[in-house]
């Protein structure tokens, strides 16, 4: 066999692999190098997850507050309930829609509620905060939201100056306890009732008698209407009379789809900030795990003129202190991971943009989030890893052997 033969089957034949255990190995033997490098990876990561994981708390708290089979109906070119204005008789026209589902005593399931910002000082440091106050009816707004339901006290009586608040707003807010009387829009109210709302934006909110709370913030229209309808199926068809009818100017819309919206602005700009700081923060880590890189590549001269010597080419070398990299920054994106997981334990609250008042939330971790931070961790120590790698794949063997 010729030698030019022998060649052309040495370069065919497949390349050998530098086995997993070597690479384990080394992050071993130098585990407080790896430790520390992995260690300011995983802060990078942690603050990536955080701001995701806030971003998606409050578009998932925004969107559980819409029921799929709701119509939310306010102003065209209103964005939000308190930019809204709808009048008595539009809301008395809309009453008549048909489509319109009934509750077990036959009342419809439509309300027109007057919704205000109002101030109250904070339980933590005695600031005010603003807070949404909707006025809505006693008898139907339970089943017409079924996701709320009252924990402590007693629903409010229709024509009373009585109040119920959802629990973010109790534990929030200074005194908001049953029993307890707020003072706002020029008269007492009374803590009768504390509901939970299942995580959603209604927590956030206190609720009243619509009449009463159009008499006492001077209001003559309502903000909203939110009815339910019979056959979701019908919804194009009620939309299509609201918004045709020339005496209502009106805009509907699914009520999950209007909180979504609600919470768009402020998601993207919390995701995007977050992004922002995340990228300046992932350069020191890449900072970080190429310099570990460089000196782990300086001290194995010798392991690398030997691994060349015994017959792995240049992409085995480059693969196996890529891969190095690799397993740094995949230890610290679990460790990040992990620490951020702990935070869905943690309740916060923040000024909603859309409503410019305050919205309670939790954060939340996904699945989708997980792979993102892991994908975003392991991008890091790619890029940190690589340039050390290609150097240690491009050393020449004699000059590996001399060095050891």
């Amino acid at each position: 066999m010729s030698p030019s033969t022998q060649l052309n089957r040495s370069a065919l034949a497949p390349m050998k692999t530098v086995p997993l255990s070597y690479i384990l190995r080394n992050l071993w033997v130098r585990r407080v190098t790896t430790v520390l490098t992995a260690g300011g990876m995983a802060l990078v990561v942690f603050v990536f997850s955080v701001v995701l994981m806030m971003s998606e708390g409050i578009r998932a708290t925004l969107v559980a507050t819409g029921q799929p089979d709701n119509v939310m109906v306010l102003r065209k070119g209103a964005g939000a309930e308190i930019n809204s204005g709808i009048g008595r008789d539009q809301a008395a026209v809309m009453s008549t829609l048909p489509g319109i589902a009934t509750d077990g005593a036959g009342r419809k399931l439509f309300s027109p509620e007057p919704v205000v910002l109002n101030s109250l000082p904070k339980r933590s440091n005695g600031k005010p905060a603003n807070i949404t106050v909707r006025g809505t009816s006693a008898d139907i707004v339970l089943t017409l939201r079924p996701q709320v339901h009252l924990t402590q006290g007693r629903m409010f009586r229709t024509g009373t100056s009585e109040i119920i608040a959802g629990s973010a707003v109790a534990r929030g807010f200074a005194r908001v306890e049953i029993g307890q009387t707020l003072h706002f829009a020029g008269r007492d109210w009374l803590v009768v009732g504390l509901f939970d709302a299942g995580r959603s934006g209604f927590d956030s909110e206190i609720w009243g008698d619509a009449e009463q709370m159009l008499q006492a913030f001077r209001r003559s229209g309502y903000s909203s209407v939110v009815f339910k309808l019979a056959d979701t199926d019908r919804f194009e068809a009620t939309r299509d009379a609201i918004e045709s009818d020339p005496r209502l100017t009106m805009e509907a819309k699914p009520e999950q789809r209007f909180y979504a919206e609600q919470s768009e602005l402020l998601s993207k700009f919390i995701r995007y900030l977050g992004l922002f700081l995340s990228a300046i923060f992932s350069i020191g880590a890449i900072v970080g795990a190429m310099i570990t890189m460089f000196a782990a590549v300086a001290q194995r001269t010798g392991e690398i003129g030997t691994l060349r010597a015994l017959g792995f080419r240049r992409g085995a070398v480059l693969m196996a202190f890529l891969g190095e990299s690799l397993g740094l920054s995949l230890v610290g994106g679990l460790i990040g991971v992990g620490g951020a997981s702990f935070m869905q334990n943690v309740n916060i609250s923040t000024t909603n943009f859309q409503t410019f008042s305050e919205i309670a939330f939790r954060f939340q971790l996904t699945p989708s989030i997980a792979i993102e931070t892991l994908l975003f961790s392991l991008f890091m120590g790619l890029v940190g890893g690589f340039i050390p790698a290609w150097n240690a794949a491009r050393m020449n063997i004699v000059d590996c052997l001399r060095a050891a």
